[in-house]
């Protein structure tokens, strides 16, 4: 069909060009066909259209606000980190945690204080190590859960954008068939509406979606550096509590900078 239409416009421009006293139409006449062909086009693309425009904005939107807060979280989980590895007692970083939220680690030491000081108290060995360990990761996954808010969005429209584009694609050339049939000749005028909003619809799908899928897998990425750095610290913040437990008393103190620090 493609072939069809160049076709006819070759013909077209040929004939142009043969019979118009004035030649070729100018070059900067083509700059507003776009505009003349979203003027003129269908109800069918006009939907198509404005369904797009409502994906992109959404997706805009969408990852606009994950670079924001991700990059957010990202700064609070640096001081927090310093923070922590900068003190030399738990019940210090506890006393200040909430200074940097919306850090996610925050919420995984939250979540092992709170197991340890329901177990020993806050001191001494916990009697289940393993409480600790699921308290690590099950405030992970809330933690990740939360950040993964409305990413469904973003990949829903990342692979949905060019099958609504597809479906003005395929109306348009109903459309430009039936200009066929109307006119009982293949001319470019019976062929060229439909044509022109099939391609325009085809084009703003993948404009939709290209950026889209582009974020989207960004963000999944920056989600499954979260994730390692949440496990990460779980297992640093237990190491540090059993390795704190196994000082004995009479023996000298640790110094801030050893992993055996008195919680």
């Amino acid at each position: 069909m493609t072939l069809l239409a160049f076709a006819l416009l070759q013909q077209d421009i040929n004939q142009a060009s043969t019979t118009s006293p004035l030649g070729p139409a100018p070059v900067g006449q083509s700059s507003s066909a776009l505009v003349e062909i979203l003027h003129n086009s269908g109800i069918t693309a006009d939907v198509v259209l404005l369904i797009l425009l409502i994906m992109s904005i959404l997706s805009w939107t969408v990852m606009l606000s994950k670079w924001r807060a991700f990059k957010a979280a990202d700064q609070q989980n640096r001081r927090f980190l310093r923070a922590f590895r900068k003190s030399g007692r738990l019940s210090e970083i506890a006393a200040i945690s909430e200074q940097f939220k919306p850090s996610p680690l925050v919420a995984v030491f939250n979540e092992i204080h709170d197991e340890y000081q329901r177990q020993s108290g806050g001191r001494g060995t916990p009697p289940n190590p393993q409480g600790l360990e699921r308290a690590a990761q099950t405030a992970a996954s809330e933690a990740l859960t939360l950040m993964e808010r409305r990413m469904s969005w973003l990949g829903t429209i990342a692979q949905t954008g060019p099958f609504v584009g597809l479906f003005g694609t395929v109306m348009g050339i109903i459309d430009a068939f039936h200009g066929l049939g109307t006119e009982g000749a293949a001319t470019l005028r019976a062929v060229a509406p439909g044509i022109s909003e099939a391609l325009v619809t085809t084009a703003a799908g993948l404009i939709v979606a290209i950026p889209a899928v582009m974020g989207y897998n960004q963000l999944t990425s920056r989600l499954r550096e979260f994730a390692a750095r949440m496990d990460d610290f779980g297992r640093e913040l237990l190491n540090a509590i059993e390795n704190a437990a196994l000082y004995q008393p009479g023996s000298p103190a640790p110094s801030s900078d050893d992993p055996r620090r008195r919680f």
